[in-house]
């Protein structure tokens, strides 16, 4: 385990900077820290989700596992060169999604955010992800930065939508459809 902070003050960011993992120093509003720093609100809103009461046990083993996850793609982003996320970690992403998906109806109408609490709060979740990932998307065109932390934001979206809709069944919440002409 790296280094454990006796002290949460340092001071060392009172001047508009913030160390990457490497000991770089680089601007607060860089898109390396825009983008890190969007994955740990993902995560923490990953976090608003599990705090519901409502989350059935398997749904909620493969978020924390997603927490994870993402704490390892923060890091990845903050060490320049570093890589943490392997294909491995999209394959089960995948694995999850097509599960969890086989039993829901087909997609006939754009869904709006909604359902239920825990199924509104993976919404959000998922739009953060997405966030982070469009981030992402633009530092890669500036610095380096691995395709698996691109293709893992693309499918932990994807995997959001679904446990969302999930969800909203879970919570007798039915998923509100767009429809214009209302």
């Amino acid at each position: 385990m790296g280094k454990r902070l006796s002290k949460i003050y340092t001071r060392t960011g009172d001047d508009g900077t913030t160390g990457l993992g490497d000991g770089t120093r680089v601007a607060k509003d860089s898109l390396r820290v825009d983008a890190f720093g969007t994955v740990d609100e993902a995560n923490s809103a990953i976090g608003v989700v599990l705090a519901s009461k409502s989350i059935p046990q398997d749904i909620r083993n493969i978020l924390i596992e997603v927490q994870h996850d993402l704490f390892e793609l923060g890091g990845e982003l903050c060490i320049p060169g570093h890589g943490a996320i392997t294909d491995d970690f999209i394959a089960r992403l995948e694995a999850e999604l097509d599960a969890l998906n086989k039993d829901l109806p087909a997609l006939k109408e754009f869904i709006l955010p909604g359902g239920g609490g825990a199924a509104a709060t993976c919404h959000l979740a998922r739009t953060i992800v997405r966030r982070a990932e469009r981030i992402t998307t633009r530092l890669a065109g500036v610095e380096s930065v691995r395709p698996q932390a691109l293709r893992y934001l693309n499918r932990l979206s994807d995997l959001l939508f679904v446990v969302a809709r999930v969800l909203a069944r879970v919570e007798n919440g039915e998923e509100v459809l767009w429809n214009r002409a209302r």
